[in-house]
């Protein structure tokens, strides 16, 4: 009698104090979905910015190469915290892709046509200038497509395999993503401090940058996506010594840091390529072909 009074007793205690953890583990679920909202946020102060940036003031598309780089840092904060706290979910998933296309398609594009070819100065002929607006048009489009077209891709892959050799799943992205990308159109132009390209030769050097960017985020080349990094390894000593120098070198030199980083991943795709068109193993030669009368 005693025994089963006491075991009625513990029972609710124990309901008690779970529920607290319960309630806690659901609020858990809202932290990565903090993070895609305020990479929605900056998405939108960059559209913003360019927008404004149309009277000629170069900061408006500095400001708006800044919010898509924090962008880029929300983006890989709200995947690694729901990965440590257990909380991915489909609504999240779902949730970070349309984000990804408004932040990282529409805003770099936008930015992207705005400071490389709507602002040519009137000293470029006007029917000239009138062909790099319309061609940059379509190559910022373009990029826009590629990089719908890279997340929707993302989305439905189970197993995605590089076309040249590398580890698929957490080590490899099969083609360069789509805040890499963003990255680069935002890192080139906080390194001119906003500042519109001047010439139409620079213009056309930037629609062709715009149309490789684009391509490399639906390849099949393999980028490296640092999901491997462990933080709670047991001697993780040099990954915080890179990691304070990598901070301290954007705090300070931020325009060259930044542009040094995003062009070196955006190569790093391209050299494993070619590494790999270089080093492939040709096939054996097929067996000579006998008659049959030649056969012993």
């Amino acid at each position: 009698m005693n025994v089963n009074m006491n075991m009625e007793e513990r029972t609710p205690r124990r309901r008690e104090f779970d529920r607290p953890r319960g309630k806690l583990r659901k609020g858990m679920y809202i932290l990565p979905s903090l993070f895609t909202t305020a990479n929605i946020a900056a998405g939108f102060y960059a559209i913003l910015q360019t927008v404004h940036g149309s009277s000629g003031e170069a900061w408006h598309m500095d400001f708006a190469a800044i919010a898509i780089g924090f962008a880029v840092l929300f983006d890989g904060l709200d995947g690694r915290v729901a990965r440590m706290t257990h909380t991915a979910s489909d609504f999240g998933r779902e949730l970070d892709s349309l984000a990804d296309v408004i932040t990282f398609g529409v805003a770099p594009a936008l930015l992207a046509w705005m400071w490389g070819f709507h602002l040519l100065p009137a000293a470029v002929a006007p029917e000239l200038r009138l062909k790099i607006a319309q061609l940059g048009s379509i190559a910022c489009f373009a990029f826009l497509m590629a990089g719908a077209s890279r997340l929707a891709r993302f989305n439905i892959a189970k197993n995605p395999q590089p076309s040249n050799p590398g580890h698929p799943g957490k080590k490899y992205f099969v083609g360069m993503p789509i805040p890499a990308g963003a990255g680069v159109i935002a890192a080139i132009v906080h390194y001119s401090a906003g500042v519109p390209v001047t010439s139409w030769v620079t213009a056309m050097s930037w629609l062709m940058m715009v149309v490789v960017v684009g391509y490399l985020m639906v390849s099949t080349w393999r980028f490296y996506s640092f999901k491997d990094i462990d933080f709670r390894s047991r001697h993780p000593f040099r990954l915080i010594v890179l990691m304070a120098v990598l901070i301290a070198s954007i705090w300070y030199f931020s325009r060259p840091a930044l542009f040094a980083i995003a062009i070196l991943y955006m190569a790093s795709g391209v050299l494993w390529r070619l590494q790999w068109i270089f080093h492939r193993k040709t096939p054996p030669a097929p067996p000579a072909y006998r008659e049959a009368s030649q056969t012993p």
